[in-house]
């Protein structure tokens, strides 16, 4: 009995017919592939209902079968893969569905087809996969593959040399690749293939950004400013009518500034790629997007680049967009990366965004730190760290509200770890400077929070944590300060003293540091639990080699021994060889002859104060510090290269020579 004409049309209808074509063959194959293509262009849904029905397998067994037969039509060819080329087409599971029914090597045979129709729908469907995140890793380590990809931009065939840029753009990832595809010439042929028709000309743009991106050295072989062709294809691409294209030949231009900077340095060609990527943000797309990353990038670390955004009015159209409703999250972190470079360095950009009620910028910043999206909380987070960077503003408690750091402080406790480290450098900022708004933050219940981040087996949250307390505990009030050492407790400092990271050890130095500057109270924190923090600080000194960690425990030491005689007298127990010490010449003659001046410096400063001639036991410090081999240590640096070392060492031999003359 004959099946209805609904049966034979709905979807189980025609998956029969693609089975019994690919297992019968005849003309009804042709018939039955251009309707499934036609079913599953622009329809994701439909796609994914045929993929599950299992329709993939029999397309590419009819593409099998019809590439090993002379007799096949060439129509047939091309229907395949123009429906595989379908499945493929912006759908993710697509491509892997295409992938696992094994159709990308019967992909490849088609593109050395006699036919250039057929070429065509093979290079076609393969882009199609290349333009996925799933697509297979192009080997270009491999000489055949290398030699296939080389041909492929020598065509004049727009399809194919397209499906070699995109081929590029998906599979280099390292530097070893940039270099190799730079060796191979591969930017050249890119560069010249620009100079053709428009069609592909973005493909060629990205790839071509790909290669170069972050490696001077391929840029510098390959496209130096000797390559006058090359720059010129760019910046008359700048002012092309398509939005896209401008967008990746301004790309092109920043990736080559930021990789060598001594490129582009014409004023007027960096100010009119500014005003284009401006124009650009306008696009409601992703273009729009795009260009907000574009733009951060290239005025980041430039403080030249940020007063020329500045200058045109930037922060103005940035904050005009954010007070736009419904913006999506991607383009809210790129107006939040541009706005924070902006005010990396440039107090006037720090004053428009703050000082205008019109902006409320500070107000979207804020609430950006609760926002759903991870990547927009973390751009939240270093936008207002920048910002905060203005001592007048800082100091005038304008960001030590409940509604900016009881978001902050909840961000501790986000599941992302970026958004913690980004976070914890906010809060580092925010507390660097200034006593009267850090009660604030420890009666929050923050510092407990950034105890236990300190504990944290992710180095960047350990390392941030223990930067944020450092900072807090810098001029902190006493009874703050006593707050946050009960936290801590000297078990914690001195665990985090002997960090496997020696980034987190100098941290933990430095806020030690902190711990006992200022009244002479403080420096009892460090004789707690029989000066069990003291001793561990000794034993780093000893066995330490990275000058940033020495100095800080130097500093430590200096700021001990402006204490009464007791705390002085220890910290000679610490500096002086003793008999458990196989080393007999004290750590204080290794510092002073350091070659880093800071080291020195800090060295020389623990001697004076040790020396202070007021102190009753300052005559035998003094004896102690002679028979050491540390006066005569100073006499020789009399003439230190350092202006500040020498002069510290004249105020402690001055110091020693009260006493009377100790040369022998």
């Amino acid at each position: 009995m004959p099946g209805s004409a609904s049966s034979i049309h709905c979807p189980e209808g025609l998956i029969e017919r693609l089975r019994s074509a690919a297992e019968n063959g005849g003309e009804a194959k042709l018939k039955v592939l251009r309707e499934l293509k036609n079913q599953i262009i622009g329809n994701r849904t439909k796609k994914l209902s045929y993929i599950n029905l299992g329709a993939l397998p029999f397309v590419v067994s009819i593409l099998s079968s019809a590439s090993s037969s002379s007799s096949s039509s060439d129509s047939l060819l091309v229907q395949c893969a123009a429906t595989i080329g379908s499945f493929a087409c912006g759908v993710d599971s697509g491509v892997k569905a295409v992938l696992d029914a094994g159709a990308f090597p019967h992909l490849m045979n088609l593109l050395s087809h006699s036919n250039e129709k057929i070429v065509d729908a093979g290079a076609r469907a393969l882009k199609m996969i290349y333009q996925s995140k799933v697509a297979p890793k192009y080997d270009f380590f491999q000489e055949k593959e290398m030699d296939i990809l080389i041909s492929l931009l020598d065509k004049n065939n727009e399809y194919l040399t397209g499906l070699g840029a995109s081929i590029i753009t998906h599979s280099c990832e390292t530097k070893d690749e940039q270099k190799i595809l730079g060796d191979a010439g591969i930017l050249k042929k890119l560069v010249d293939l620009l100079e053709g028709t428009t069609s592909q000309r973005d493909a060629y743009m990205e790839s071509f950004a790909t290669i170069i991106k972050g490696n001077p050295q391929v840029i510098l072989k390959s496209v130096g400013p000797e390559n006058g062709r090359m720059w010129g294809n760019l910046l008359e691409l700048t002012k092309d009518r398509y939005s896209r294209t401008r967008l990746l030949a301004c790309m092109c231009l920043i990736l080559i500034k930021n990789a060598v900077p001594s490129y582009l340095q014409s004023v007027g060609v960096r100010t009119k790629l500014i005003s284009i990527l401006l124009e650009l943000i306008d696009d409601s797309g992703q273009v729009g997007d795009e260009t907000l990353f574009t733009l951060s990038s290239f005025i980041e670390n430039e403080e030249g680049l940020q007063k020329l955004a500045f200058e045109v009015n930037t922060i103005e159209k940035l904050c005009d967009h954010m007070q736009k409703e419904l913006l999506q999250p991607k383009r809210l972190e790129g107006i939040f990366m541009v706005l924070a470079n902006l005010c990396s360095n440039l107090e006037s950009c720090r004053s428009v965004l703050l000082q205008s009620p019109k902006l409320q910028a500070i107000n979207i910043i804020t609430d950006g730190l609760s926002h759903t999206t991870v990547d927009v909380r973390v751009a939240a987070c270093i936008c207002l760290k920048n910002i905060s960077r203005s001592v007048k503003y800082l100091s005038a408690g304008q960001f030590m509200t409940e509604a900016v750091i009881i978001p902050l402080i909840q961000l501790l406790y986000d599941s992302s770890t970026s958004v913690q480290v980004a976070a914890l450098c906010a809060i580092s900022n925010l507390v660097v400077d200034f006593t009267m708004h850090k009660s604030l933050f420890v009666q929050s219940g923050c510092v407990k929070r950034l105890v236990e981040l300190s504990k944290s087996t992710d180095l960047s949250v350990r390392l941030n944590a223990v930067w944020a307390l450092r900072n807090l505990m810098f001029l902190v009030d006493s009874r703050c300060k006593e707050g946050i050492f009960l936290e801590l407790r000297a078990l914690t400092l001195t665990s985090l003293m002997s960090d496997p990271s020696a980034c987190v050890q100098e941290q933990a130095l430095g806020l030690i540091c902190n711990l006992v500057n200022g009244s002479v109270d403080s420096i009892e924190y460090v004789f707690a639990e029989n000066g069990f923090l003291l001793s561990a600080i000794g034993r780093q000194l000893w066995s330490a080699s990275k000058p940033e960690i020495l100095i800080q425990g130097m500093y430590v030491f200096c700021n001990v021994a402006s204490g009464k005689e007791f705390h002085k007298e220890a910290v000679m127990h610490q500096i002086l060889p003793g008999s458990s010490n196989d080393d007999n010449q004290s750590i204080m003659v290794t510092m002073l002859q350091s070659n880093d001046a800071r080291l020195r410096t800090a060295a020389v400063w623990t001697i004076i104060n040790l020396t202070i001639p007021t102190g009753p036991g300052a005559l035998a410090r003094v004896v102690k510090l002679k028979n050491a081999g540390i006066v005569s240590q100073l006499r020789n640096m009399a003439n230190d290269s350092c202006l500040d070392v020498k002069l510290r060492v004249r105020t402690a031999l001055g110091q020693s020579l009260t006493f009377g003359n100790f040369s022998t």
